[in-house]
């Protein structure tokens, strides 16, 4: 059995610039999911489960509107918004995201690469889904007319708050190479006084097989769990070198979606 399904095994970098510098690395994995495969993979593999239990899951209620049985629906809804009409048994819908580990996940960002079957498969449009700790989360569409390049460039008004030490009146410069044999998600975070922050994820793709699970639950054991603890500490870290914190603005609905009126897409080769 071959999947276009896959783990990316790899490092989650951050760098802030100012006014007091701080960096982190950790090792982490993600999954890249087929939304047309989850029958398949649910059925023949005994780690991974869809919409129930398991060592590694996937459940639709943590993405999108949360609605089991309609994500792949969603995205089609989402493209339309964009004005990318596709037929549903034409869009195919490949998300890059971290799995639940017995039953807890927190994706900070899940990136879905949407293509369109009819026109050779062709990556049409990048939905990148941004969830903060507050249980809010915002999706934003962006289409890649240029996706035949190795990476494309996408950059927007950021929406919706997410960090305490992060103001509201940023940019969003996202930088892709989509997945292949390797896979890199990088956003450059930018305020009114310039860059602020740079968060990279690079992986290398591996087999999606419950050998490969196995082997990744053995070196990343309860990744999950250690995303959130992480997250709490570098804040701490945060505080205690003296960044200003920003209160929480509450999203104006928790589940959203937007095509940004800004952005600026580039291409390369």
């Amino acid at each position: 059995m071959t999947l276009r399904s896959a783990i990316y095994a790899g490092n989650v970098v951050h760098a802030r610039h100012r006014p007091r510098k701080h960096s982190l690395r950790y090792r982490v994995f993600s999954l890249l999911l087929d939304l047309d495969e989850l029958p398949l993979i649910d059925s023949t593999m005994r780690l991974f489960a869809h919409n129930r239990f398991s060592v590694f899951s996937f459940h639709e209620k943590d993405h999108g509107i949360g609605e089991r049985g309609r994500l792949k629906a969603w995205c089609g809804e989402r493209l339309f918004e964009a004005n990318i009409d596709i037929a549903p048994d034409a869009l195919r819908v490949e998300m890059l995201c971290y799995p639940r580990i017995f039953g807890y996940v927190f994706n900070p960002l899940t990136v879905y690469f949407c293509h369109d079957r009819a026109d050779g498969d062709r990556l049409v449009a990048i939905l990148y889904e941004v969830c903060n700790t507050f249980h809010e989360r915002h999706t934003y569409i962006i289409p890649t007319p240029g996706a035949d390049a190795e990476t494309i460039r996408h950059s927007c008004e950021k929406e919706m708050y997410v960090s305490p030490f992060v103001p509201m009146d940023c940019t969003y410069d996202f930088r892709i190479n989509p997945p292949n044999d390797d896979v890199r998600i990088a956003i450059n975070e930018r305020d009114t006084e310039g860059d602020l922050l740079f968060a990279t994820f690079t992986g290398k793709r591996r087999p999606l097989t419950d050998v490969a699970l196995a082997k990744c639950f053995l070196s990343h054991p309860l990744m999950t769990l250690k995303i959130m603890g992480a997250i709490h500490w570098e804040a701490l870290i945060l505080w205690i070198k003296g960044n200003p914190l920003y209160r929480h603005t509450a999203a104006p609905s928790r589940i959203a979606s937007s095509v940004p009126a800004k952005t600026s897409q580039s291409w390369e080769a």
